[in-house]
């Protein structure tokens, strides 16, 4: 049962104008609102290709004075452009800082203002709660009897989360890779947690699903379609950059990209802002994936719609997919931004770099600062505002090996303070 305290205030807390499920496969093609279409779109999906759906809009019908509010916390001050979100059920997630970074943009050859937009200060500490809460909403909304999902990291840890404050059952299928701590956090949330092989999470989640009517949170097509009311919650990430940076948006943004939800809902989410008249550009996006797979770089390289790509290990696993989804081609190229990668130490050197200044970041978080660094070397003009997105705690990252973390005890505790002196400590 979730509690009455909530996130949604009392003067923004509106009605959704959500009208259907759009095709993007064929633009024309609108389904009802529900049934929610998780396996892609019916009528142009095929064996080799699978199209996703977005949620659309009576975008004629949205009060202006809807942006006239501080971008705080709580999703459902945006509930006109949400899907219809259960009573309830936010736990304040959305409304994080921006963060000015001129030091570290001057020092990674950046010629305009570089900000950080740190997700992973939501309530499971990553950006995957802004989709969690649309998509659980759709579940409480479908009178689904539970919340099914694939995930061995933040995905899997919101939607437990959010099916914990709905009252709800979940079960997170994950792989052998995560830390035990993090089984740990899975299951003080109350999931189930199912273990299988990498290569079996699709096949069982797909069984759970089908055999307990349980809602997927998470994708069960060959290429990504996943459940469209989950990128909504993204939008709002532009939303807030837009007030954030005072009504103007930013020249680039820098997204981590696994399955490109995240890219595609800040896109929609700039795009609606024009849509509305709130301004007459569109900021360029940039993915950033591990080079070692880059599936939506190599779609972009082909000019095909989706790509499958073998699973070379990578660090980042939050953003390490083998294969992408249309959402990230059609963000790219609607926004003019462009389909970067990372390599591991690169990803790995910006993980520590953003440490150092009080970031945390996982692997994944640090990518688009990454390989949008990487980028500027090579030439690219980013503009002069940028916004880098970092995604989640770097504690959330997988097995560590600590062997190499230097720590004092005290019989080196007497060089310490005498290091410290040195550096301008109390003498």
């Amino acid at each position: 049962m979730m509690s009455e305290a909530s996130h949604e205030l009392p003067g923004t807390a509106r009605s959704s104008l959500a009208i259907g499920q759009r095709s993007l496969g064929d633009p024309s093609r609108l389904f009802p609102l529900t049934p929610v279409l998780t396996s892609g779109c019916p009528a142009t999906s095929t064996e080799e290709m699978q199209y996703p759906l977005q949620v659309d809009y009576d975008y004629g019908r949205v009060d202006p004075g809807l942006f006239d509010q501080a971008p705080l916390p709580g999703l459902a001050r945006w509930s006109p452009l949400l899907p219809p979100l259960a009573p309830g059920l936010s736990m304040g997630e959305g409304g994080t800082a921006l963060i000015e970074a001129p030091d570290l943009g001057r020092s990674l050859g950046f010629s305009g203002a570089l900000h950080l937009k740190d997700e992973s200060r939501n309530p499971t500490w990553s950006h995957k709660d802004r989709l969690n809460l649309c998509v659980v909403s759709a579940a409480v909304s479908a009178g689904a009897p539970g919340i099914a999902v694939a995930s061995s990291g933040n995905h899997g840890a919101a939607a437990a989360a959010y099916a914990a404050r709905a009252g709800m059952p979940c079960v997170v299928v994950i792989s052998d890779g995560p830390q035990p701590s993090f089984r740990r956090f899975l299951t003080a949330l109350g999931a189930h947690v199912v273990v299988t092989d990498q290569d079996r999470r699709w096949s069982v989640l797909r069984r759970l699903v089908d055999e307990t009517g349980f809602m997927p949170a998470s994708n069960l097509t060959r290429f990504h379609t996943g459940n469209p009311y989950g990128p909504e919650g993204y939008k709002t990430i532009a939303y807030e950059l837009f007030l954030q940076l005072g009504r103007r948006l930013p020249d680039s943004v820098l997204v981590p990209t696994g399955y490109a939800e995240l890219l595609f809902g800040v896109w929609k989410g700039f795009h609606e802002l024009r849509l509305l008249g709130l301004t007459d550009r569109m900021p360029r996006l940039f993915s950033a994936e591990p080079e070692v797979r880059g599936p939506l770089a190599r779609a972009i390289g082909s000019n095909a719609a989706a790509m499958e790509v073998a699973a070379v290990p990578s660090a980042a696993s939050g953003i390490a997919c083998t294969v992408g989804g249309y959402r990230g081609v059609v963000a790219l190229k609607e926004s003019g931004g462009g389909a970067l990668v990372a390599s591991e130490a690169e990803m790995r050197t910006m993980q520590a770099r953003l440490a150092r200044m009080g970031f945390y970041q996982e692997i994944s978080g640090a990518s688009g600062l990454a390989a949008g660094a990487a980028a500027v070397v090579r030439g690219e003009d980013l503009g002069e505002t940028v916004v880098a997105i970092l995604t989640s705690t770097g504690l959330k990252d997988g097995p560590m090996d600590v062997s190499d973390v230097a720590v004092h005890d005290e019989t080196t505790l007497d060089a310490l303070i005498a290091t410290l002196r040195e550096r301008g400590g109390r003498r």
